[in-house]
This record gives C-alpha cells, sequence and structure tokens, in this order.
C-alpha cells in the first residue's frame, strides 16, 4: 500500500512529529530555569567540589612568593617516588615517562615565548637584545617559572598514584630506558645550547641593568 501525500496517517504522523520538536525546543531552551525551579539550588556534589578547587587556588595564590620552599618540597616528594621505586623494583616505564614530562618542561622553561627564528624577517613583535647599548627586554619564559612547578609537582603526584596500579608495572629492561633517557637529554640540551648561543640570549634575568649617563657639568644661571 502506497502512503499518498494527503493521507490522514502521514499527516498525524508529521502533526506529532512537528509538536515533539516544539517540545524539545522549549525544553532546551528553558532548562536552566527549570532546573532551578526543581533543584532550587546546586547539587551537594558540585558545590563540595567547587568549595575545594577554590581552597586549592587560594593555597596555590599564597604559596607564590615562597619559591624556594615550593621546589624543596618538591625535590622531596620526587625523592619520595624514587625511594619507592627502588624498593618496589618495578614502574621503571612510568619513571621514564615522568623523566621524559620533565625534560619537556624544562625545556620550555628555558625557552623565550617568542622564537626568534620565527622573528628574523619580521620587524613585528618584540624581540631580545642582541647588543649592550640597546633597550632592557626582559626575558619572557614560554613556561613561567610557577605553572613550571606546579605542572612537575603534579606530575611527580600523579607518577606515585601509579605505583599503586599493577596494571602500569610494564616488564621492560630499565638500562635501556636510562641510556634513551641520557641520550635524549645530551641531543635536547645540546640543541637548545646552540639555539642560546645563535641567538645571544640568557633564560635568566636578574633585574634591569643600569647606565651611567654623562655628568652634568653645565652651570645653572638664575634669571
Amino acid at each position: 500500500m502506497k502512503i499518498g501525500q494527503n493521507d490522514p496517517v502521514l499527516e498525524y504522523f508529521l502533526f506529532n512529529l512537528k509538536l515533539c520538536c516544539i517540545c524539545l525546543a522549549y525544553s532546551m531552551s528553558e532548562g536552566d530555569s527549570v532546573g532551578d525551579s526543581v533543584h532550587g539550588k546546586p547539587s551537594v556534589v558540585y558545590r563540595f567540589f567547587t568549595r575545594l578547587g577554590q581552597i586549592y587556588q587560594s593555597w596555590l595564590d599564597k604559596s607564590t612568593p615562597y619559591t624556594a620552599v615550593r621546589w624543596v618540597v618538591t625535590l622531596g616528594l620526587s625523592f619520595v617516588y624514587m625511594i619507592r621505586v627502588y624498593l618496589l623494583q618495578g614502574w621503571y616505564i612510568v619513571t621514564y615517562a615522568l623523566g621524559i614530562y620533565h625534560l619537556n618542561l624544562f625545556i620550555a622553561f628555558l625557552s623565550p615565548k617568542v622564537d626568534p627564528s620565527l622573528m628574523e624577517d619580521s620587524d613585528d613583535g618584540p624581540s631580545l637584545p642582541t647588543k649592550q647599548n640597546e633597550e632592557f627586554r626582559p626575558f619572557i619564559r614560554r613556561l613561567p617559572e610557577f605553572k613550571f612547578w606546579h605542572a612537575a609537582t603534579k606530575g611527580v603526584l600523579v607518577a606515585t598514584a601509579c605505583t599503586f596500579f599493577e596494571a602500569f608495572n610494564v616488564p621492560v629492561f630499565w638500562p635501556i630506558l636510562v641510556m634513551y633517557f641520557l641520550m635524549l637529554f645530551c641531543i635536547t640540551m645540546k640543541r637548545q645550547i646552540k639555539h642560546m648561543i645563535k641567538y645571544r640570549y640568557i633564560p635568566f634575568t636578574h633585574g634591569k641593568r643600569t647606565y651611567k649617563g654623562k655628568e652634568d657639568v653645565g652651570k645653572t644661571f638664575a634669571s
């Protein structure tokens, strides 16, 4: 049986389809107000994690000026992790991944935010000073120190958490991983040092250099 254009069954089906589409569009546009009227306020779980995130961010803000203390804590956590891996005699692939991750963070910490090689043919944007008498420009890192510390600390904590799961203990010949990491470290640092020498920049800024101007030996005449 062929359904025609004026078939009442087809018209009834199309009418119900349009009605469902209208109801769905209305519910999506009014979802927020309906949710507020039904639930009244956010759930307990949502409020708990929101409050936890606020406390965490507050502690991060308070720890910003204490650079030495932050890095001492991170080195202590790294030492505890290495002791745990040594005692367990496993999770070497996790340690290798952690080392590669820290190496990438360190390279980003040493690299300028604007790559000088991309600015050679362009006069737009800031560039690194190449002469002593040029205007002072502080070194702007691609990865700031605080973000570097935060990411490195989270990496150590995640690696430590992985040591509690046997699924991450992949059997591997660890001297090979050590050799690979040392080779990668040497190659990466050699390329970074060549980049620093070529574009004449040092990834550390100790403060603005001041220059003594000419002394004013002229006489002042009173009017």
